[in-house]
């Protein structure tokens, strides 16, 4: 058991959309990752997750409206709700989700990625 520092986790990596895992619990990982621009629109079957902003803000488009989510606060999003994100600047979320939720869930592009780096 050893405590995680967010801030220096952060640290560690540079890329946009590039979810990394910094610990699991009871089958569910935590990740980190950054968003600038514009993301894709995608669902998750079978998975709910949380979005929690460390750093910045990010806007949550779904079909029929979009949210603003600050620092400080988090959202989640029901499983099989379409959705995509999109930061004007960059924004340091931590991501709560089931291990193995792919980050573009049923819409698989280049920008899947399916392990994720542990950091």
């Amino acid at each position: 058991m050893e405590k995680i520092n967010l801030k220096e986790k952060l640290a560690r990596f540079t890329t946009h959309w590039d979810p990394k895992v910094v610990a699991e619990l009871n089958g569910q990982q935590v990740k980190l990752v950054k968003f600038r621009g514009d993301f894709l629109w995608h669902r998750h079957e079978g998975e709910d997750e949380l979005f929690l902003v460390v750093k910045g803000r990010f806007r949550l488009d779904l079909r029929d409206r979009s949210i603003w989510v600050e620092e400080g606060e988090f959202i989640i999003v029901p499983r099989g709700v379409e959705h995509k994100s999109f930061a004007e600047k960059e924004v340091q979320v931590l991501v709560f989700e089931p291990a193995g939720t792919l980050n573009t869930g049923d819409a698989v592009t280049d920008r899947t990625v399916r392990e994720p780096e542990r950091i």
